[in-house]
């Protein structure tokens, strides 16, 4: 039962949109908790009142109670079809052979003598703003969110398509071997971020691309606009900003040592950096994008929120 209901409170949850906290809000309340538990087929007699679940709904993260800053402010017509479509893809990878997994980036990171959420720890000379700072990364996270493993990329570059892709093959190359010969089908939820969504032609195009490296079939989820903290990997920056909040990052290898010394489920994330560089704006023509949209699998329904892609055949 109690597996039974973090599925039911992840599915409504999203992250603190201030990253203030480690909560998670929901829509979820205690009386709508018991009741699709016992829709699931729990006995009355097993499930707690509704005391009991608010309880164990708050001791675990949960806050019921709904926040206006976490209530979306525009929705799409299609956002509770995407919402219900994403669940039914969960339900579907019960499987061991497929692995879940939640990305994204977050917001650049400046490096100096700044101080986060205007505090600083040991030291109270920090600067209040940010003009100037010639310094700067944009991490990029992917979780795998049945065994809780993190992977941090730090990019020293413009946030793009390549640099989404290329700390894709750096996760892949951290997979144990036996792990990658276990996984036949990867499941990726995204937010519709302009440099990863469902018409960025770099993006499929690279995506593409590594499905044949890798192997695998992927499947890319999207969240719908203004619901990104819905994505579970955002449950990880809000672990991240109340880790070093109050920490100066000084420099570049600050910054890494603190990522490293975060835990997200117990367990310390693989921490990189990326020192390439990357352009801007990058497109693929339309005749060859021709040939990337035959490798695209997309729903007829959603066609821009729920795409397959399926590795080329090895001869």
């Amino acid at each position: 039962m109690a597996q039974a209901l973090w599925e039911l409170a992840e599915s409504h949850a999203q992250q603190d949109p201030t990253f203030r906290t480690t909560l998670s809000f929901t829509r979820l309340t205690a009386d709508e908790a018991i009741k699709q538990l016992r829709a699931q087929g729990f006995a009355d007699d097993v499930l707690p009142s509704r005391s009991g679940m608010s309880e164990v709904l708050n001791r675990n993260g949960y806050r019921l109670r709904p926040v206006l800053k976490a209530k979306p402010q525009k929705k799409v017509p299609e956002t509770d079809a995407i919402f219900a479509n994403v669940r039914e893809r969960d339900r579907d990878c019960q499987d061991e052979a497929v692995m879940r997994l939640s990305m994204d980036c977050k917001a650049t990171v400046n490096i100096g003598d700044y101080s986060r959420g205007g505090k600083t720890r040991g030291d109270h000379r920090a600067a209040d703003h940010d003009m100037g700072c010639e310094e700067k990364h944009t991490p990029f996270g992917v979780v795998n969110e049945d065994s809780g493993s993190l992977h941090l990329s730090f990019g020293s570059s413009a946030k793009t398509s390549d640099f989404i892709i290329d700390s894709l093959y750096a996760w892949w190359e951290r997979q144990a071997p036996e792990e990658c010969a276990r996984v036949t089908h990867i499941q990726i939820k995204a937010d519709n971020g302009p440099e990863s969504n469902g018409r960025r032609t770099q993006f499929l195009k690279r995506m593409v691309e590594f499905a044949d490296h890798i192997g695998k079939s992927i499947r890319l989820l999207y969240y719908p606009p203004y619901h990104s903290k819905y994505n579970p990997v955002e449950r990880c920056w809000g672990i991240l900003e109340k880790h070093w909040n109050g920490a100066k990052l000084t420099d570049t290898q600050t910054m890494l040592e603190w990522a490293k010394t975060m835990t997200w489920k117990g367990v310390h994330p693989v921490v990189e950096l990326s020192r390439t560089v990357y352009e801007k704006g990058v497109t693929v023509a339309k005749n060859a994008m021709q040939a990337v949209e035959s490798r695209l699998e997309r729903n007829p329904l959603l066609p821009k929120w729920d795409i397959l892609i399926r590795p080329a055949c090895r001869v």
